[in-house]
């Protein structure tokens, strides 16, 4: 006699089994994230807008208290020779020499962290600059034939602009900034050529400090850590 069996009860049964596959179940396969190429993990204007928020708070916090602090002082010797004599008199005498103190703050916080801000802005974008230049003329673009960027291979373009983002592009970018700066201040020969090593020392430095977190970022997507030991040198280290 034959045995009917239900769907659902396959379907139960099917359920209960562990060693089944259960027709909701997808397997997926997680695709090791890849660091970004760009410096500091991030886009030029994220980065540059980075930059220019940073540079302009400092600027404006650092000019802002010393400008703050000369003003209380001169607001405190213009007035040394009539200081109040009563109560309200020192109410207002504190209340004006803080205005003062605010009033001039502000302004030149404000003049500081936009000075700073336009001198950081210039760092970045040589910075960039070198690194796209070096890039397409590794490429492949020349100065005697001048081709353009419309002429190369992107894909090339592209990989070889990622293989220049080092500490060069930095250390040119500290020296040219620190030359326009010596120009714009009218330094001599002695004190220019100081402020231009010092710009290529600084610019090496933090291009240096980049490269440093470009390849930790690197070890750590790779599966490393950040004391250069991967996953299979860690296990085998429990053992």
């Amino acid at each position: 006699m034959a045995t009917l069996h239900s769907p659902s009860a396959s379907a139960s049964n099917s359920a209960l089994d562990p060693s089944s596959p259960s027709p909701l179940t997808t397997t997926t396969t997680l695709q090791p994230i890849r660091p970004s190429p760009e410096r500091l993990g991030m886009t030029f204007d994220k980065r540059l807008l980075l930059a220019l928020t940073s540079s302009f708070f400092c600027g404006f916090t650092l000019g802002a208290s010393h400008s703050g602090h000369l003003s209380s002082l001169r607001f405190r010797a213009e007035n040394a020779h009539r200081l109040p004599i009563s109560q309200p008199g020192w109410y207002l005498y504190h209340k004006s020499k803080n205005y003062a103190k605010a009033k001039d703050g502000i302004i030149s916080g404000v003049r500081r962290g936009a000075h700073l801000a336009t001198w950081t802005s210039i760092f970045f974008i040589v910075e960039e600059s070198m690194d796209v230049f070096r890039g397409t003329w590794r490429a492949g673009r020349t100065l005697r034939e001048m081709e353009g960027v419309d002429e190369l291979d992107m894909k090339d373009m592209g990989v070889c602009v990622e293989g220049s983002r080092d500490f060069v592009s930095s250390g040119v970018a500290g020296m040219v900034t620190a030359g326009i700066w010596s120009a714009w201040n009218a330094f001599p020969m002695v004190m220019a050529a100081r402020t231009i090593r010092m710009g290529v020392l600084v610019g090496v430095g933090f291009g240096a400090a980049q490269d440093g977190l470009t390849w930790l970022r690197a070890r750590v997507g790779e599966g490393g850590s950040w004391d250069g030991r991967g996953a299979g040198e860690r296990e085998e280290g429990k053992d």
